[in-house]
């Protein structure tokens, strides 16, 4: 045995084959009932859990999946109330990003929960809806980013049914064309104008931080501002003069009429349009005040004929407002149904950042080479360091859905990232640091081919040829030199249960002979 003088390395690519439609895996859970409750649709391909007979009190009470099959159930009452609500029309979601930024797994959850609920439901659909009302923070490589991600990690999931053929931008696995909040900045306008004329909405002239302390605070009440018993006719002069570029940005905002001493803080007269003197992405110049997200968000739902819109639960104390901008917009024609919010936990992943601000701030300070940086925790990053999208879809359908907030280990996504590369991964040998070993006794110069299987256990992937012959090499750490200066300091002894080669000693090479 000796060791070659030359340098020999053997790089081997692992060949994934065209990943299968995977079925839905997300077992019952408080959202599914309510829905299949309100509608009087069975959900399909959810996991069969049957809730435990036993009487004793082993069960905490916080497993999903029984919250899921016992109280979530919607009353009479509201049963009655959902199928008004809902009529004939079919289950539809929708996954709303803003584009300014790149989609990090935090977004995963989002994305794969509201495109499978979609698909749970007979005829139900799910849309893709860009929510850009802030100009100074989006931009169009966000845009086209987030359409990329959102078709990687739904890539090999069934089409919607009767969705219609889209090309270009529009092309997806969403249903429908691509929805852009800015698409509906005319409706939205004349919405804020209808809430002006009932008043309900009026123009604010205070300062910023005077506004903060006529808010109040968690524990006080808030106080009325000088200028909210405008009347209607000046409220809309001065709305119309904020359209028209009149005014600066920050000099004046429309604000909701609700409640200052509400103790939902959201609900003290909320701003509805602020003043930004920016171009915008989409529309240009066209304008200089645009909506704020919790008057957009609901409108936009409203337009689209979504059903139930599914948020993580920071935006749980802001369905208070979502509902009363509804409420008080159907009456004016403008929007025609009324859909209903309804809250889950987001993804939180132990020793990983998922702050958008944060992640801008490590690629705005070159931290990382980009927002695909393989170390990002980004969509982008996951695909350019190998993840399969299904291993994501996958890790998101194990995490399940619940109003519990919790940090995964990132070991999860990890066990769920080798499950789906094992169905779709062949195998191969690669010698990283190679040692040369000449076989003394073999006869001859020819080289002799073993049929070696591509997977132990997907005999479809067929075999590969392994040649064999006098001269092979292996992993130089298989090989123990008791002879040697590692033996020697080692008292020409072995390590302690090493089983691979030594001088004078028998090993089995793998698919070949000893």
């Amino acid at each position: 045995l000796s060791e070659s003088a030359s340098i020999f390395v053997t790089l081997v690519a692992i060949v994934s084959l065209p990943s299968s439609t995977y079925g839905f895996a997300y077992a019952p859970n408080f959202i599914t009932k309510i829905i299949q409750d309100g509608s009087g649709i069975a959900p399909k391909g959810l996991l069969e859990i049957t809730p435990s007979a036993s009487s004793d009190d082993s069960n905490d009470g916080n497993d999903d999946a029984t919250e899921a099959l016992t109280a979530s159930a919607l009353s009479e009452e509201e049963i009655v109330s959902e199928k008004e609500r809902i009529g004939s029309r079919p289950i539809c979601t929708r996954f709303p990003p803003e584009p300014n930024g790149y989609l990090h797994l935090g977004h995963a959850k989002a994305v794969s929960f509201n495109f499978a609920v979609a698909r749970m439901f007979e005829g139900g659909r799910c849309n893709m809806r860009l929510d850009d009302t802030n100009p100074s923070k989006e931009g169009q490589e966000y845009v086209d980013s987030i359409l990329e991600d959102v078709r990687w990690i739904q890539s090999g999931t069934p089409p919607f049914a009767d969705a219609p053929v889209e090309t270009g931008e529009n092309a997806g696995p969403w249903y429908g064309p691509v929805h852009k909040t800015s698409d509906s900045f005319d409706l939205l306008y004349d919405c804020a104008v209808a809430l002006i004329k009932s008043g309900d909405a009026y123009i604010e002239s205070l300062s910023a931080e005077e506004m903060r302390e006529y808010r109040g605070t968690l524990t006080e009440p808030g106080k009325e501002s000088p200028y909210r018993n405008r009347s209607v006719e000046e409220n809309l002069e001065m709305f119309e003069n904020m359209r028209a570029g009149q005014y600066k940005d920050g000099e004046h905002i429309l604000r909701a009429k609700i409640d200052m001493s509400s103790p939902n803080i959201n609900m003290r007269d909320p701003a509805l349009y602020r003043i930004k003197h920016e171009s915008h992405q989409e529309t240009g110049d066209k304008w200089c005040i645009y909506p704020m997200y919790d008057f957009s968000h609901p409108v936009a739902d409203a337009v689209e004929g979504i059903t139930h819109s599914l948020c993580t639960l920071e935006f749980e104390d802001h369905r208070p407002l979502y509902d009363w901008t509804v409420d008080k917009l159907l009456p004016t024609g403008l929007i025609d149904c009324k859909p209903r919010q309804i809250e889950f936990s987001r993804l939180n992943l132990k020793y990983t950042v998922l702050s958008k601000r944060k992640l801008i701030q490590l690629v705005e300070g070159k931290h990382v080479n980009g927002w695909d940086d393989p170390r990002m925790p980004t969509l982008s990053g996951m695909r350019r360091r190998g993840v399969p999208p299904s291993a994501l879809r996958l890790f998101c359908e194990r995490v399940g859905i619940s109003k519990s907030d919790s940090n995964i280990d990132f070991g999860v996504l990890e066990d769920c990232v080798r499950e789906e590369m094992d169905k779709i991964s062949m195998r191969a040998f690669a010698v990283l640091n190679p040692l040369k070993v000449t076989i003394t006794n073999w006869q001859g110069s020819t080289l002799e081919d073993f049929e070696v299987p591509r997977h132990p256990k997907i005999e479809e992937m067929g075999d590969r040829t392994v040649p064999f012959g006098k001269n092979i090499y292996i992993e130089r750490s298989d090989f123990f030199d008791t002879e040697g200066p590692e033996g020697e300091a080692n008292n020409n002894r072995p390590p302690k249960g090493f089983k691979r080669l030594l001088p004078g000693g028998k090993v089995r090479l793998k698919y070949a002979y000893v």
